[in-house]
């Protein structure tokens, strides 16, 4: 004698989807908010190991500026960076922060910090 179970069907609800499609959007957007400041933070890196080559304080700042004109970094300067000197070494060291405006009165705060090696 065959029995017949009821079950309950499993699945998301037309709500439950378009609640989790939003939430994927503005995850999206924001991702997308974030990918180009990770790129520049990059470039920065690249400027600043690059700059790392020169002798004086001048020779480094020229060659970082040119570097940022290349690359066309805007969240750095050559005045923003910190120049010292470690075992003979010219170490470049930069710290900026991006603000992403999210809505109404929230931000989203990313504070980038590096040095050249």
């Amino acid at each position: 004698m065959a029995r017949f179970v009821k079950t309950r069907q499993r699945g998301f609800s037309f709500i439950g989807l378009l609640f989790v499609g939003g939430v994927l959007a503005v995850t999206g957007v924001i991702v997308a908010q974030i990918i180009p400041t990770a790129i520049e933070y990059q470039a920065i890196l690249k400027a600043a190991q690059k700059a790392s080559e020169g002798n004086t304080v001048a020779e480094v700042r020229n060659i970082f500026e040119r570097a940022t004109e290349i690359d066309a970094i805007t969240s750095v300067t050559a005045k923003d960076i910190e120049v010292t000197k470690v075992n003979d070494k010219v170490v470049v060291s930069f710290a900026y922060q991006r603000e992403i405006h999210l809505a109404g009165p929230a931000y989203l705060t990313m504070k980038y910090e590096g040095h050249s090696k």
